[in-house]
């Protein structure tokens, strides 16, 4: 790895510890994993992981059949 040194803004500063805190990793971390997915124009494989995770149980359809028909829903608020 190589140090470099750079400046931001008290709110950027502000807005990466947020999501880094959140993230649960270092801003340094969070800033490698930005600039890599500026560089390449995808996020990493463990970003994206880590995005699904986030979201596993967060909402609630209310029905109890929903991995069984999910095509049926699906096709059903999609109208086909």
């Amino acid at each position: 790895m190589r140090r470099l040194q750079i400046q931001l803004t008290e709110e950027q500063t502000r807005r990466l510890r947020e999501v880094a805190t959140s993230r649960n990793e270092s801003m340094a971390g969070t800033i490698r994993e930005a600039v890599e997915q500026y560089l390449t124009g995808k996020p990493k494989r463990e970003a994206l992981f880590k995005k699904a995770l986030a979201a596993v149980g967060k909402y609630r359809s209310g029905k109890s059949d929903i991995s069984q028909e999910h095509d049926r829903y699906l096709a059903e608020d999609f109208g086909k």
